[in-house]
């Protein structure tokens, strides 16, 4: 299985790490359920309304070359174009957590996606 290099973008700077074009997939589809449960949280009903349900957060895991988990508590966002998520990066060497931006590291994985695809 053959890996190419998928770099996600940070707010400041950038990390880069072999990927498979499944794990690509499968990231992809944890960001798609996000944004879903996002939109549940953002649609706020109006007041005297029915509460919003909580949405269970939603977290990604990749063992790999490296270690790569994407978590994110849909909740806490006021609309999915504000999210950020928490990412980890690791290895026997380094381990890298940080935030990133929701829409950038979708963007990232679609971009890669058609890389790759």
């Amino acid at each position: 299985m053959s890996s190419t290099p998928l770099t996600l973008n940070l707010v400041e700077g950038s990390v880069s790490f072999n990927f498979s074009l499944q794990a690509a997939q499968e990231l992809k589809a944890a960001t798609d359920q996000l944004m879903e449960r996002l939109k549940a949280v953002a649609a706020k009903p109006t007041p005297g309304g029915a509460k919003v349900t909580p949405q269970p957060p939603v977290e990604y895991r990749y063992t790999g070359d490296v270690f790569l988990e994407v978590f994110c508590n849909p909740n806490i966002w006021p609309t999915p174009f504000a999210a950020k998520v928490l990412l980890t990066v690791r290895d026997i060497n380094i381990r890298l957590t940080t935030e990133a931006e929701l829409t950038r590291i979708i963007e990232d994985v679609n971009q890669y996606l058609e890389q790759v695809g």
